[in-house]
């Protein structure tokens, strides 16, 4: 499961001295505890966060470092970028592999035809359809982007 393996991966990190690796993976798993304390609060129960849960924050703290690294990029800071740069390439090893533009258009394609969208207006019925389908597979923006693209055309 991705959560232990998050906890085995800090271990090692801390054995090695690998300090950018501990701190990161140190945030990622304050995330996933502080999710869990939102869902016993939500549920009542004592419940820890499944596979897919835990591949959510993982995801949302890459979505952080990249939104970080174009900001950094912007005001010309690029130690601060390639500093969140590093941090993302560590995070990127716990996503499942990415999903290819063009792999991307042929499921937007097949969302398109499911929901019978017929232009932009509709890219809200589109999406819903298809994020859960590429869930932490594939970027939301670029996901959005392509839908977009392909509506238009």
């Amino acid at each position: 499961m991705l959560k232990e393996k998050l906890q085995q991966d800090i271990k090692n990190a801390l054995k090695t001295g690998n300090s950018v690796k501990r701190l990161v993976l140190g945030m990622v798993l304050n995330s996933v505890k502080n999710r869990e304390l939102q869902k016993r609060a939500k549920s009542g129960k004592e419940e820890e966060l499944n596979e897919d849960e835990v591949l959510e924050v993982v995801a949302s703290e890459v979505k952080k470092r990249k939104e970080s690294i174009e900001s950094y990029e912007k005001g010309g800071r690029t130690e601060l970028a390639q500093k969140e740069r590093e941090e993302l390439n560590i995070l990127m090893t716990y996503m499942p592999e990415q999903m290819s533009e063009e792999t991307i258009r042929e499921e937007a394609k097949k969302a398109i035809t499911e929901t019978n969208a017929k232009d932009i207006r509709e890219i809200g019925k589109v999406l819903s359809v298809l994020m859960p389908k590429l869930k932490g597979r594939a970027d939301g923006q670029t996901v959005s982007r392509i839908v977009k693209e392909t509506l238009t055309s």
